[in-house]
């Protein structure tokens, strides 16, 4: 499966899983809420090839942003490039934001 959800993503950080996290917003967006240590690519310079995920062999690479619809583009073009189990977080970090860090400022 190319989604995940927030339930899977959060048991796997509770757990000290590696997991690596891929916020593809714009500066704009991250400076409203961000997941802590998530790396930050915009989406363009992902498709660009500008940048690509520092992920380390074994880390589950998950891509977010605001609702789930534009890194489910970007894990596909991942899977695509390089990294075929890249996942896309079902609902975005508005979804995290909701269900599972409600202290986290949403837009």
């Amino acid at each position: 499966m190319i989604e995940i959800t927030i339930d899977e993503v959060h048991e796997l950080l509770e757990a000290r899983t590696p997991v690596h996290l891929v916020d593809i917003r714009e500066p704009h967006e991250v400076e409203v809420c961000a997941m802590r240590d998530a790396e930050h690519i915009p989406m363009l310079e992902l498709f660009m090839g500008q940048k690509k995920p520092a992920a380390k062999d074994g880390d589950v690479l998950v891509v977010y942003c605001h609702h789930g619809i534009r890194s489910l583009e970007a894990a596909r073009f991942l899977r695509m490039n390089g990294f075929p189990e890249a996942r896309s977080l079902s609902g975005g970090i508005d979804a995290w934001a909701a269900r599972i860090d409600p202290d986290m400022r949403r837009y």
